[in-house]
């Protein structure tokens, strides 16, 4: 498990090499592709240079905001996505363990165990426990625990430790207000669901966490894939399937995703975030401290709940009808990434831009050129690259930066480009594909008419249906 300002306990880079990878987490897409350049301190150092703090990735407190005003929520979403599809909460190997050496202990799906964590029977500290579960409704042995004392706020521990499935929830403000809006729509749906007729009490659990996920899968599919990669690659995707993520047994994780083309959310991230009417503040500020920090970090409560002013009002992330908020938009997509980026404790070098790029280093990514050839795509020249020449990187491009370079000339930076958009989109709808339960295996025509509106399902609703705060 990691989080940005950590430096990654993987104690090896080696992910297997074929293409149809049959045990493990990690494979790669392009296994026949070379790395983009050999791992020496040379290159290393090219690299730390293009990363830094003032330098070509600088984007700035105030990075310039998205084009055609995708807004600031789905840049968290992604981040909540990622933490569902990447980490096991049964399992510490994850962080123990070489990738070649790690078996198949885990399928990575879109199913919410970052939420649900092992169930209500194997981790019960998850959820709410009535004073008398006989005298209590059924609905309020199997809803998610929220704490009373602090409704605003993830349930914490004596040591503020937050109880959440995926403690990485936790890492700042905005997703882990996000993971406790789904913590309150399972609640909601529970509520719902408790209210028909059913022939045992202990199906409704399963029939609400049917119901919230396949509601959250329909919003990647339908509202936040066509944001990030276009409506028409989802649509040639289900149409026509996926042309490079394939797998032999059960699906896996490419490095081309994980290290380069999903990292795209880094480039979304504003500089400043406004939360609600009284408070707003960096993502990341290293001038902070105490129990109530002046930046956005997560693992905070104040000493009373009657001050507490670390809150998303959810207007201000998301479009709602009828609210007199103007949301925040998320940043550009393009190779600028706010200045609080390049100063995360806890990294060598301070930045995120530099962590990313020798990542890609050092898991042998090809080259952004060599996959833009490989899927017959129009690669980018050496003058579109010109602020890379310096380093030597113009003719064969760090994967990660070739991906946000396309999106902002391609696409000019609404979304990602022709490379990115399709590792993006094949992984995230193969998940789904691959899941015996998600509604595309077990019901491709379902919609969700119950708790949507005219066939369609959006964040805005799950978060009015959840009751979450609004200014």
């Amino acid at each position: 498990m990691e989080f940005h300002g950590q430096l990654s306990r993987l104690t090896s880079v080696n992910p297997p090499k074929s293409k149809y990878h049959a045990a493990g987490r990690f494979g790669r897409l392009f296994p026949s592709l070379p790395p983009f350049a050999a791992d020496t301190p040379t290159v290393r150092t090219r690299l730390k240079e293009i990363g830094k703090k003032g330098g070509v990735m600088d984007g700035g407190l105030n990075n310039p905001e998205h084009p055609s005003g995708v807004t600031a929520g789905f840049t968290f979403l992604g981040q909540f996505v990622d933490h569902d599809i990447t980490f096991d909460p049964t399992s510490d190997r994850e962080t123990q363990n070489d990738p070649e050496a790690i078996a198949n202990f885990r399928t990575p799906l879109l199913e919410l165990d970052s939420v649900y964590a092992s169930g209500p029977g194997a981790t019960p500290h998850l959820y709410h426990r009535p004073n008398s579960s006989e005298e209590a409704p059924p609905k309020d042995r199997w809803s998610m625990l929220i704490d009373e004392d602090w409704p605003k706020d993830l349930p914490r521990n004596s040591q503020n430790r937050a109880l959440i499935g995926d403690p990485r929830n936790d890492e700042n403000v905005i997703v882990n207000q996000l993971h406790l809006a789904f913590l309150k729509f399972h609640n909601a749906v529970i509520d719902h669901l408790s209210a028909k007729p059913r022939t045992h009490e202990n199906t409704l659990f399963r029939e609400a966490q049917r119901v919230v996920r396949w509601h959250y899968q329909w919003i990647v599919l339908h509202e936040f894939l066509p944001l990030i990669v276009g409506r028409d690659v989802v649509d040639d995707i289900l149409t026509y399937g996926r042309r490079v993520y394939k797998w032999q047994n059960e699906p896996f994780i490419p490095v081309e995703f994980s290290v380069a083309a999903y990292r795209f959310g880094h480039t979304m991230v504003r500089g400043t975030y406004q939360l609600n009417g009284d408070f707003g503040a960096p993502i990341f500020d290293i001038n902070t401290g105490g129990n109530d920090p002046n930046d956005l970090r997560g693992g905070v409560r104040p000493e009373s709940p009657g001050i507490f002013r670390r809150f998303v009002e959810w207007d201000r992330f998301f479009e709602f009808e009828k609210s007199s908020q103007t949301p925040q938009k998320s940043a550009r997509f393009d190779t600028k990434l706010a200045t609080p980026l390049f100063e995360l404790t806890g990294l060598e070098e301070g930045s995120l831009a530099t962590r990313n790029l020798e990542r890609g280093l050092a898991f042998g990514l090809p080259a952004g050129q060599d996959v833009a050839r490989f899927l017959k795509q129009e690669i980018l020249s050496q003058r579109d690259l010109s602020e890379l020449a310096d380093y030597g990187f113009d003719t064969r491009t760090p994967l990660w930066y070739y991906i946000l370079r396309e999106a902002d000339l391609i696409e000019e930076g609404e979304r990602l480009g022709p490379i990115g958009g399709r590792i993006v989109a094949e992984v995230l709808i193969g998940l789904m594909q691959a899941d015996n339960d998600s509604f595309l295996r077990r019901d491709p025509l379902w919609q969700p008419t119950e708790l949507g509106t005219k066939g369609s399902f959006t964040m805005t609703d799950l978060l009015r249906f959840a009751k979450a705060p609004v200014s």
